[in-house]
């Protein structure tokens, strides 16, 4: 770096374990590989760009950031250089894309060349008065401004975040994606924690480079990404990122790198358990990890009775710089049967209680209530309140059973969609499901749905459906309108995206 800023411990970690072997490869996108090298070197331009720019350290950098090659060493630089990280959804739909950078009031845009086409994407950063910078779609050229989007300092609202790592985008799954900062410290803390935990990483080992590959299906304009990516970095492990998840493009690296855990969320355990690949497949898994959305336990049984391979499911949250609870092997193999259903035990170092969500008294364990969080890599020695209903058995073992704010209010009788959503996909033709409420004069909210099929399988008619609830669901529970689709609106870590599935509900 050619700042003369005293280096952070995230940035000596980088550049030790990128010191070790320069030439040795570490990251493979679209089955090409880079080396440490190329990914230093490109880091280095973006920086050095970035400095002649007038943005320093501390200050913001709103990233389109996407699954590719030239995302990685763009992450390294902000890292290593101090500034932060402001994540832009490029995944969301061009007119919410512009009004998520125009609302996040960032100096600066990086995004890939393509992504600079897209409509009134230009128009929004020279609105804010950002600069506008290209990465282009080969990690060996280097990144350029755009001359059109010079910069203007006067529009310029919260230029700087200091101590911020990141400026994360939460999941927009039940409403509209709130803006959460993530302090550097907290960050480090977070990466550090995990270290801790693998073998031969950690204390007084020597850093050295590894010969395993992790494949990272988890999106990078989400914690869990970039938390995968920095992980694996900081252990020497070589990376193959996944641009977008299909069933034969991650059938295609287990079987060339051969891991001993990868994963994805269940909404692809599902794909991956339908296209019922050859048992070879998986035959280097010692686990399957999936997180970022509820996990049907038929689903991770009927994985594991087919191949063999265990589903450890992990429940986290962006405030906490990622896990909050988790499924360990051991604990797979000791309670699985006993603890089915839960996402896995409350993590060591976080602190987790349910209270009821009308006088906040602290329910006793077994009782369903809200989760409350504290601890952990937040740092934080206050109670975090999350929106989910949860219960907390006394071996600390946590179950998700819904979110609160998520809750459908029919004629004064409350529907949890996922009490719905369950139903319908124990229909023998039926894959997944989400369920939404929509407004209704009589009863205030009725609840709509939509549905996936399984391979091969035929849809059923309404009638049919809808005894077929019957037998399962109260009345009031039963969806007022169910829709066959293709496939669901989702966020960018595959999660349903229920204002976008709304909207498709409302629109016709």
């Amino acid at each position: 770096m050619s700042e003369t800023t005293q280096k952070s411990w995230l940035s000596e970690q980088i550049d030790l374990y990128a010191s070790i072997d320069p030439d040795a490869p570490e990251l493979e996108v679209g089955e090409r590989w880079f080396t440490w090298r190329q990914i230093m070197v490109a880091s280095e331009a973006l920086v050095a760009l970035l400095e002649a720019q007038g943005i320093g350290p501390d200050m913001r950098v709103g990233m389109l950031l996407r699954n590719s090659a030239p995302m990685v060493p763009a992450l390294i630089a902000m890292f290593r250089s101090g500034r932060c990280v402001a994540s832009i959804n490029a995944s969301a739909p061009d007119e919410k894309l512009v009004e998520d950078l125009i609302k996040s009031k960032v100096p600066v845009v990086v995004a890939l060349e393509d992504e600079w086409e897209r409509a009134g994407l230009k128009q929004a950063a020279d609105k804010i008065g950002a600069i506008g910078i290209i990465l282009p779609a080969e990690l060996t050229e280097k990144p350029r401004l755009i001359e059109a989007l010079p910069g203007d300092k006067s529009k310029w609202e919260n230029a700087e975040a200091p101590g911020v790592a990141i400026e994360m985008l939460s999941s927009g799954t039940t409403g509209s994606p709130k803006r959460i900062p993530l302090p550097r410290d907290r960050f480090e803390k977070a990466l550090q924690g995990a270290a801790a935990f693998e073998k031969g990483r950690g204390g007084e080992q020597k850093p050295k480079l590894r010969s395993g590959v992790q494949i990272i299906t988890n999106p990078l304009a989400h914690i869990s990404g970039i938390t995968h990516v920095m992980n694996n970095f900081l252990g020497g492990r070589k990376i193959c990122v996944i641009e977008k998840f299909t069933v034969d493009g991650f059938a295609s690296a287990l079987v060339r790198h051969r891991p001993k855990v990868a994963g994805a969320p269940p909404a692809a355990l599902r794909m991956l358990l339908d296209a019922d690949l050859p048992d070879d497949t998986y035959s280097s898994l010692l686990a399957y990890r999936t997180g970022t959305a509820p996990l049907d336990p038929d689903l991770a049984d009927a994985f594991f009775d087919r191949y063999g391979v265990p589903v450890l499911q992990a429940y986290g949250a962006t405030e906490f710089a990622g896990g909050v609870a988790g499924w360990t092997l051991q604990d797979f193999n000791a309670h699985w049967k006993a603890k089915r259903g839960a996402v896995g035990r409350v993590n060591k170092g976080v602190d987790a209680r349910i209270v009821d969500p009308e006088s906040g008294a602290v329910l006793a364990p077994g009782e369903q209530g809200l989760l409350e969080l504290r601890g952990g890599n937040s740092g934080s020695q206050d109670w975090t309140r999350t929106t989910d209903l949860a219960e907390l058995d006394e071996d600390n073992f946590l179950y998700i059973r819904g979110r609160y704010d998520g809750a459908i209010i029919r004629g004064g009788f409350k529907i949890q969609p996922t009490d719905v959503a369950t139903a319908m996909e124990a229909h023998p033709a039926i894959r997944e499901a989400s369920v939404v409420g929509l407004p209704d004069k009589r009863l205030g909210e009725v609840p709509v749905a939509g549905y996936l099929l399984k391979a091969g399988a035929t849809a059923p008619d309404d009638a049919e459906l809808r005894a077929f609830l019957k037998e399962r669901l109260m009345p009031y529970q039963v969806p007022t309108e169910m829709r066959c689709m293709e496939d669901f609106p989702r966020t960018p870590s595959l999660k349903v995206s229920q204002p976008e599935l709304r909207k498709l509900f409302e629109a016709n």
